[in-house]
């Protein structure tokens, strides 16, 4: 979809036109995902990064906090404790 705007001067010379696309698309994406409105996921596939920890750098660039609670932790915390055990298991 094509949306055409009109942005102020005196905020366009603070940009370089050449970016300035991709520079309103990366602002739309990090605030879509700090409301929740999309995931992790969909920022990748929007701005075609190339893997997961890129995307992770350019939340991190953009000041964007990872969306990540208690029961993210746990679940890795349980994924931690079964790696180990088939660690133990598997052990000669």
């Amino acid at each position: 979809m094509q949306i055409t705007i009109d942005l102020p001067d005196d905020l366009i010379q603070h940009f370089s036109r050449d970016r300035l696309a991709r520079e309103i698309l990366e602002a739309l994406v990090t605030q879509a995902y700090q409301a929740e409105r999309i995931t992790h996921a969909e920022v990748g596939r929007i701005l075609e990064l190339p893997s997961r920890w890129t995307v992770d750098a350019f939340l991190k660039e953009h000041h964007a906090d990872l969306h990540y609670d208690e029961a993210d932790l746990e679940g890795d915390r349980e994924t931690l404790r079964q790696l180990r055990a088939q660690a133990t298991n598997s052990t000669p």
